[in-house]
């Protein structure tokens, strides 16, 4: 995506996890916790990191997978209630916000509305949001609060282009996985790669291509600029007009 590009842009949208946050210590905690408790034992950060884009239930049903189990509904309900109870009770006591963040949300708020799109349930991602200073920043948050909204659906950008009153092709997705871009692209809206995240690093099969961002500083730079360009094309059409 080149400046002229982004200048056409009304709004971002954020990916939750592996994007606004570095989140997976507290979400291994909050699995580990869950599986220790139905008797089965957790796994390590990276097993769990690798797992993390698809949501609790997805989640879930990877590690019951890697204990050599379907696991029934009843099971799956029970490690959900706990890994819910988990979060909530430390949304972000073991991980943090990724460098560079809090600046990129603190210039970007006067520059463009921002909505966070991810698949973690709602209650969930408001909960790190908070606990991580960047919810009041937040126009609105939308997670997956059941299993057909998830990316790479496009339900939930068409929503909140809608909440926004912005088209879906002038809302900017930035994300750090597969998820990200296909439901960027099902909804089509442009998309933005980020190299920090977890699964950032490698091209998207099915995806259109993305805008490949090396760090939050880069995305704010090139916003600024990109904007104060609109701004000043926008007041020299209104001197002629």
């Amino acid at each position: 995506m080149t400046k002229e590009e982004l200048r056409g842009i009304d709004a971002i949208a954020f990916d939750l996890d592996g994007t606004l946050v570095d989140s997976a210590p507290d979400i291994r905690e909050a699995l580990n916790t869950a599986l220790e408790e139905a008797g089965l034992a957790g796994f390590e950060l990276d097993t769990v990191r690798a797992w993390i884009g698809d949501g609790p239930d997805a989640l879930i049903l990877e590690a019951l997978r890697e204990h050599g189990l379907g696991g029934s509904e009843a099971l799956r309900d029970r490690l959900r209630k706990s890994f819910d109870a988990a979060t909530l009770a430390a949304p972000l006591k073991f991980g943090s916000v990724f460098e560079g963040i809090a600046e990129l949300v603190a210039g970007l708020r006067r520059t463009l509305p921002m909505v966070v799109v991810t698949n973690k349930p709602t209650q969930l991602a408001r909960a790190v949001l908070d606990a991580a200073g960047l919810l009041p920043a937040m126009a609105g948050v939308y997670g997956a609060d059941a299993a057909a909204q998830r990316k790479p659906a496009p339900f939930l950008l068409q929503a909140a282009a809608r909440q926004l009153r912005v088209e879906p092709a002038r809302l900017l997705m930035v994300g750090d996985g597969p998820a990200d871009l296909l439901a960027a692209q099902a909804a089509g809206s442009p998309a933005a790669l980020v190299a920090w995240g977890y699964g950032g690093h490698a091209a998207v099969a099915g995806a259109a291509p993305a805008w490949r961002v090396a760090t939050p500083q880069q995305l704010l730079l090139t916003a600024r600029e990109s904007r104060a360009v609109r701004r000043d094309e926008e007041t020299t059409t209104t001197r002629f007009f």
